[in-house]
């Protein structure tokens, strides 16, 4: 297990909580962050309508279509108590499946407004939300999401084991003759059975990865090698994984590749720790991925993917970017997706003292991967092999 600090992990061994009881247990240190906030803006309430930073403050789904930003419900705090907003057929729902009894639960009636008039309507003082809403400021995120608390901690060790074992269960069945499309279909059925939803699944065969980063599932066969890629979220928590899976047909060079994406991952965990550490930023992580590259051979190959960042409450809460000087706040999970032509590495790590990769589920082979100007190896999930069978 990783080191801890702060209050972000204050009680680590305190039994876990149950969704419907985030508020009242490690909810309690969020709750401390929202007053901070309140502290030091003249807003006199925050509202979290977004369905991951819904669960992040109540433990709680207000999921109900998968369109536009917010959820069916919104939850706010006044530095007293929390409140939950909805429409009058998701209040009793909502209030006996999804809460804790402490939360009050108001409605409006669905046929006469919706969320966002419902919150202009009854919150008059100064408030901030996560979503656009007229009047209100918006907050920034992952300064309330990060870094993760010990209940996020605990948490996102299981859903990042069972979003893996998901992928990996895909890839283990997968043959050449198998379409994208029909490798994607499985992956949301077994995500879906976990109760893991997956709002990115790509699926990509031998031809379209190495022409594309992006490899949106297609009615053709994947041939040599697939590449999976899925962002499973369960409770807000988001988990980014990359499994790819090697035929008897595959390239020569295909091992060879995945090995430098490795190490490219490696390095941008190792650098992430340290920033981390000596109060480093997002920017200074991405140096270390351009020379990276650069050392093994991939000049600019930064510039053709984004490279991954900060997941938790998002499928990535920032990106690293050149010009991004957010401060790197630990303990964080990251998803950091480094390309190569034809190859990818994908896992979600914790970084705090050290590099926990929670997406490993021990049931494949790794190889060490050296992180390239850090005296660091961190063990990554290797390429599924085919032909084993």
């Amino acid at each position: 297990m990783t080191g801890t600090s702060d209050d972000a992990t204050e009680g680590l061994d305190d039994p876990p909580t149950d969704r419907r009881s985030n508020t009242t247990m490690t909810g309690q240190t969020k709750l401390k962050r929202f007053d901070r906030y309140l502290s030091t803006t003249d807003c006199e309430s925050v509202w979290l309508a977004t369905p991951p930073l819904f669960a992040w403050l109540t433990g709680g789904d207000n999921l109900v279509a998968r369109e536009g930003e917010a959820g069916c419900a919104a939850v706010g705090y006044d530095g007293d108590e929390l409140t939950v907003l909805t429409a009058d057929i998701e209040a009793e729902r909502l209030a006996d499946e999804e809460l804790d009894d402490a939360v009050t639960v108001e409605s409006f009636p669905w046929h006469e407004t919706g969320l966002i008039d419902a919150l202009c309507d009854r919150v008059d003082a100064p408030a901030a939300a996560d979503i656009d809403v007229p009047g209100f400021d918006r907050i920034d995120v992952p300064n309330l999401t990060q870094p993760l608390t010990s209940d996020d901690v605990r948490r996102y060790r299981t859903v990042a084991t069972e979003t893996a074992t998901a992928v990996e269960t895909v890839a283990e069945g997968a043959k050449p003759t198998d379409t994208e499309r029909e490798l994607a279909a499985r992956l949301h059925r077994e995500l879906n059975a976990k109760g893991i939803g997956s709002p990115v699944v790509l699926v990509g065969g031998e031809d379209r990865v190495q022409r594309y980063r992006h490899f949106t599932p297609k009615d053709v066969s994947v041939g040599g090698y697939a590449v999976l890629t899925v962002v499973g979220v369960r409770q807000g928590q988001h988990v980014a994984v990359t499994r790819t899976v090697a035929f008897s047909n595959a390239p020569d060079w295909l091992s060879e590749r995945y090995a430098d994406t490795c190490r490219v991952a490696a390095t941008a965990a190792a650098a992430t720790r340290e920033a981390g550490r000596d109060g480093g930023t997002a920017s200074d992580v991405l140096d270390s991925i351009r020379r990276a590259y650069t050392q093994l051979g991939y000049d600019d190959e930064w510039t053709t993917h984004h490279q991954g960042g900060a997941v938790g409450y998002a499928s990535r809460e920032w990106l690293v970017t050149p010009d991004n000087e957010r401060p790197i706040r630990r303990p964080l999970a990251v998803g950091y997706n480094p390309t190569v032509p034809g190859a990818k590495s994908e896992d979600t790590m914790l970084i705090d003292d050290g590099i926990d990769v929670l997406t490993d589920t021990g049931a494949l082979p790794t190889r060490t991967a050296e992180a390239v100007g850090f005296d660091v190896t961190v063990e990554l999930p290797d390429l599924v092999d085919a032909t084993r069978r």
